[in-house]
Parts: C-alpha cells; structure tokens; sequence
C-alpha cells in the first residue's frame, strides 16, 4: 500500500483529470468525412477512442484509490476497537486495586495503619509498592485514551478520503459511459460512410489522424494495440474460396490500426472482398495487408514509420462484423499470403 499522505494528492489528480475529459470536445455531427478540409467523423472517432481509454483508465486508478482508503479505514477501526478493548482492561485494573486497597484498610485513615501495624517499615513499602501501580495504570490509560484519539482521527480521515474518491469516481464513471455512448454513434456513423465508399468503390481522401503520443521504438508491431484473435492464417469457412489468407483481429469500428513496420504505402483501394483496404511494401520485400478497413488515413505513394496510425477497423467488403483483416505477403497480390503469426513472432511480435 501506498504511504498514506501520498492518498490526498489523488483527489485533485481525478478533478484534472475529469476536467481536461470534460473539456475536450465530442460533437459527432461535425465535419465532412473525406474531404480533407475538417477533422470529419473518422477523426472525431479516434479522438473519442482516446477519450474513452483515458476516461477508464483513470476511473481504474480512482476505483482503486477508494479500495485502498477503505481498506485502511477498516484497518483503522481495528486498532480503535483494539485500543478501547485495552482501555476498559486498564479501568478494570485500576478498579480492582482501588477495591482491594479499600478492603485491606478497612476505610481508617493511613495514620492509624501505622500505629496498629505488626510492621509499620512493611506496611509503609506496600503503600509505595500500591501507589506506583496506581500511577503506572494512571499512565497506561491516558496512553491508550491518547492513541484512542489519534486511531479515532485517522478513520474519520480515511473516511472522509474514500467518500471524497467515491463521489468523483462516480463523475468519472458518469463521463466514461457519456462517451461510450457517443463513441457508439460515431462508430455507426463512420461505418456508414464506409459502406456507402465501398459500395461505390470510390475512396475518399486519406482523413489525417492526431498521432499517439508516443512513437514506437520497435521496428515491428502488431497492426492494431488492443484486440482479440479471431479467424486464423489457413482456416476454413463459407466464405472464403479456399481458406483464409490471413489473421483476423476482432476489434470494434473505429479503433486505430498501426503499420507492422516501416514502409510505402503501395496501394489504397475501396470495393472487393477485402472492402477499403490498404497494403504497405517493406524493406525486406514483403508486404502486409490491412482489410475491411472503415477509413484511411494515409495516401498512396506515402512512407509509413512502424506503429504509425495508417486508418482505422471497420467492417466493409466481404466481413460479418467488425474485425481488422491483417495479411502479409511476398507480393502485392492476393494469394501470395504467408503466415502473419509466425512471421510477426520471428520479428519479435508475438501475438
């Protein structure tokens, strides 16, 4: 567990944080998909892709701060219930030793004990012995009245902590969903424009996307961040003439796909089996593939760096729903497909 005054400097961390959420703008009517001159629903989608990870990943950190506060509130109210169990020991003590120094003296005054004592030097030590356990239980018991004070303090804080974390995780939660609501039909939207491009089989200009913060060092990865496996390199199914050429990546519309590595982008085309599709030479003669794209976002002819944003998933030409299509080849051409799998894991891109 973290230390504990690190816990209040988390508070106004989440307001920031739900502060520059709420401040960013998440208008999905705007702009003209594929124009080129406005940022368009397909940029507008990954701008929201990001929000909604930001929104959920703080809400995560804010949901685990108020785990921890209370957790520590709980053990807080141990240590008072403890400490009060002792004290009431304590009383209980000092009350036995006032009870029986009143029944050995009988209620005479100390003076006269001295006089009728068989051993006034005895007498006069156990008195001292007596009074030093009175003070010492005196002592114990202000001790533990004390720390009963700090204890009872330190819970209200912790409390109030937790509360306090609760409330902006609930604002938090609240904003992630609004924009998961809002990424939704943004996604729909985008779809729709790609279905209407692939039938036509006419693509729109490439839609510019804001770029991820941080560049990868790594000369391979894998085409999309975040997915699951779904049909796989040499498969069967209806609907393929043979068997699958390549590796599906299920994913939902909109999400960023990245180059697997440096190269020039060689061909964007809409129509076909594949829907919009974009397919990149590398440097080392071969080529991947990215199908059933919903938007480019780079044009023919253009020099891609590994993990750059090239377009985004969709679900166009021959697919039953939204999925990241990813092939690689020794040529350009379909049907020159090798295993995706093993070729990124010899590259070091395990999947």
């Amino acid at each position: 567990m973290r230390p504990s005054r690190r816990h209040p400097l988390l508070v106004p961390a989440l307001l920031c944080a739900l502060a520059v959420l709420a401040a960013r703008p998440a208008d999905v009517t705007g702009g003209d998909e594929g124009t080129g001159g406005g940022p368009g629903v397909s940029a507008q989608v990954a701008r929201l892709y990001e929000d909604a990870a930001l929104a959920t990943q703080r809400y995560e950190a804010g949901r685990r701060a108020a785990g921890e506060q209370r957790e520590r509130a709980r053990r807080a109210e141990r240590l008072l219930g403890h400490e009060r169990r002792r004290t009431a020991v304590l009383r209980e003590d000092l009350g036995r030793i006032a009870r029986a120094q009143y029944r050995s003296g009988g209620g005479l005054p100390f003076t006269a004990h001295l006089i009728v004592a068989d051993d006034p030097q005895q007498l006069m030590h156990g008195r001292q012995a007596l009074s030093r356990a009175e003070s010492a239980v005196d002592r114990m018991i202000g001790s533990s009245r004390r720390a009963e004070a700090r204890l009872a303090a330190d819970e209200a804080r912790a409390a109030a902590v937790r509360q306090a974390l609760e409330r902006r995780n609930a604002e938090l939660d609240g904003l992630r969903k609004s924009i998961g609501r809002r990424l939704a039909a943004a996604r729909s939207r985008l779809q729709g424009q790609a279905d209407a491009s692939a039938a036509a089989g006419t693509c729109h200009g490439a839609v510019r996307l804001d770029q991820p913060g941080t560049r990868s060092t790594r000369a391979w990865v894998a085409p999309v961040e975040t997915y699951e496996l779904s049909a796989g390199f040499g498969s069967g199914g209806a609907r393929w003439a043979d068997r699958h050429t390549g590796q599906d990546f299920a994913v939902p519309v909109g999400t960023p796909v990245r180059a697997a590595g440096a190269g020039r982008v060689v061909r964007v085309s809409c129509g076909g089996p594949f829907g919009i599709q974009i397919v990149v030479r590398h440097a080392n003669g071969y080529y991947t593939q990215y199908g059933h794209l919903a938007a480019v976002a780079v044009g023919q002819g253009e020099r891609v760096a590994a993990g750059q944003w090239i377009g985004q998933s969709g679900s166009t030409g021959n697919s039953t729903g939204p999925h990241l299509h990813f092939e690689v080849r020794v040529t350009p051409e379909a049907g020159s497909a090798v295993d995706p799998m093993a070729w990124l894991a010899a590259r070091g891109v395990p999947l």
